[in-house]
């Protein structure tokens, strides 16, 4: 599969950027563009994948749906990591959604590219390896946090963790798409929104929110993003948190 994909754009994804030169050149020939608009569905629940997806400026929502349709987020995907990962771990279908929760570019690979460097590259296998380890208690803690914590940390997470795999301070959400993602009314995520204005941590207006304290908005955060972000700097070699002046 050809492609004009730039070692530079590639490493502007952080699985990508930690490959040395040669097998960085060597998979970008196996590497496409693309872009996404919010909302596209890039697999559904059960479909057999045929592409892995690195992301470069987009971020990818992992949702789970219920029977009743209902709707739950499980976990994000974004510059840190990739789409994909039951690829590689021996299945080709998940039991989630892949949505397009911001929208902006990734690198697609098949399938078949994906397993084969995952087998021929080492030092690739690793990195897949433990950003799956990484996922997982992303995941994990989402489960927690969704559990045990009131719904204004629940939002401070999902803003940290959104923010972090930006490029940008501002995120275009609606509330009603939010409050998809975390499985709760819409009130309160209008509400719990609110607060975060009124303390400045954020500023909220016609479906964007704009982080303008982004300590702020850390000290304000349950424990379970500190968890997320410090065992993905353990497992990777660097945190993927950010912040401003």
């Amino acid at each position: 599969m050809g492609s004009k994909v730039t070692p530079e754009e590639a490493r502007t994804n952080y699985l990508l950027a930690a490959l040395d030169d040669k097998d960085l050149e060597r998979i970008l020939s196996k590497l496409s563009p693309m872009d996404f608009t919010l909302g596209d569905v890039l697999y559904e629940s059960g479909e057999k994948m045929e592409y892995a997806f690195f992301p470069t400026t987009a971020i990818i929502s992992l949702l789970y749906i219920m029977e009743n349709g209902g709707t739950a987020e499980i976990g994000i995907v974004g510059n840190d990591g990739l789409l994909g990962i039951s690829l590689f771990m021996g299945g080709e279908t998940t039991t989630n959604r892949a949505v397009v929760q911001s929208a902006g570019k990734a690198l697609k690979m098949t399938a078949h590219d994906l397993k084969e460097e995952f087998q021929l590259a080492r030092r690739f296998q690793e990195l897949l390896l433990r950003y799956t380890q990484a996922l997982m208690t992303q995941i994990s803690l989402t489960a927690v946090c969704n559990r045990l914590h009131p719904i204004d940390q629940q939002l401070c997470r999902w803003l940290l963790l959104s923010h972090d795999r930006l490029h940008t301070d501002k995120l275009v959400m609606t509330h009603d798409l939010i409050s998809n993602m975390l499985g709760v009314r819409r009130e309160g995520i209008t509400l719990a929104a609110q607060k975060l204005a009124e303390r400045k941590l954020i500023t909220n207006s016609r479906g964007t929110m704009t982080v303008i304290d982004r300590q702020g908005l850390e000290d304000a955060a349950c424990e379970c993003y500190k968890v997320v972000n410090a065992e993905y700097n353990r497992l990777l070699g660097r945190g993927i948190s950010r912040t401003y002046n």
